[in-house]
């Protein structure tokens, strides 16, 4: 009769660990595999964010863009297309946005052995490095998911801080403007709350967004710049802060 009732518990006990290991892995809130960065000090700070660059064919655009309307963003960025790119990565650095390591391949780092982790990140360190003279001090897991492993190889590769994210409205896929302006929605939201001092939850937002086609350059993104020129110039005038993930940590700006 006991072993009905564990053979009963087991199926239970062995969803609930996977379910324990799931939001570890992928929650963006999760603390479970070691501390990330998820918001901003002020919830009338923004930072802006794009992975998966620096992209040849929107990147430039991008970076007008933000110079027009005085934003400073942080770039995570893959190792190989960084040695394919590195022009447009030493001018992305060279207007004021922060730079952050995306690994050297995009690989899902939750599946990965440590050794193989380590070589994701140590090969995008130098690659950057290689480019700006200094490898970065912050980086984002792809696709979010990160393992028991990350916080331990990436300070050893000399990364502080593991960045997610507050807003993610989906612009890997290719979609109309219209779409991703509403679902970019929830900070103006959140911007107007603040202006009018009502309680708001505690830090402000980091916007994901991506530049790139971890897949190939050359990605389409020009929905994700039309939706920039639509919110850009709204949340400025809402009084939102544009501040890069440096600022966010407390180094002030960089």
């Amino acid at each position: 009769m006991a072993m009905v009732s564990l053979l009963t518990l087991l199926p239970a006990s062995l969803a609930a660990a996977a379910g324990v290991v799931a939001y570890g892995a992928a929650y963006p809130q999760s603390q479970l595999f070691g501390p990330t960065l998820r918001c901003t000090p002020s919830p009338r700070q923004l930072a802006i964010t794009f992975d998966d660059g620096p992209n040849p064919a929107i990147t430039p655009q991008l970076l007008d863009l933000l110079e027009r309307h005085g934003a400073r963003a942080t770039f995570f960025v893959i190792g190989r297309f960084v040695r394919q790119c590195p022009d447009l990565l030493r001018e992305t650095a060279a207007r004021g946005h922060a730079i952050g390591n995306h690994s050297e391949t995009h690989a899902n780092l939750f599946w990965l052995s440590r050794a193989r982790l380590r070589e994701e990140l140590t090969r995008c360190q130098e690659a950057i490095a290689e480019v700006l003279g200094a490898a970065p001090a912050v980086m984002r897991p792809p696709f979010g998911f990160r393992s028991p492993f990350l916080d331990g190889v990436a300070r050893s590769a000399g990364i502080r801080d593991v960045v997610m994210w507050t807003t993610i409205p989906g612009d890997w896929w290719v979609q109309p403007p219209e779409r991703l302006i509403r679902r970019m929605r929830g900070i103006a939201a959140r911007a107007e709350k603040a202006q009018r001092g009502a309680p708001a939850r505690s830090g402000g937002d980091v916007l994901c967004l991506h530049d790139g086609d971890a897949r190939r350059l050359g990605g389409d993104r020009f929905h994700t710049l039309a939706a920039l020129e639509y919110w850009l110039p709204r949340w400025r005038d809402q009084g939102l802060e544009f501040v890069t993930i440096g600022s966010a940590a407390g180094e002030g700006p960089r």
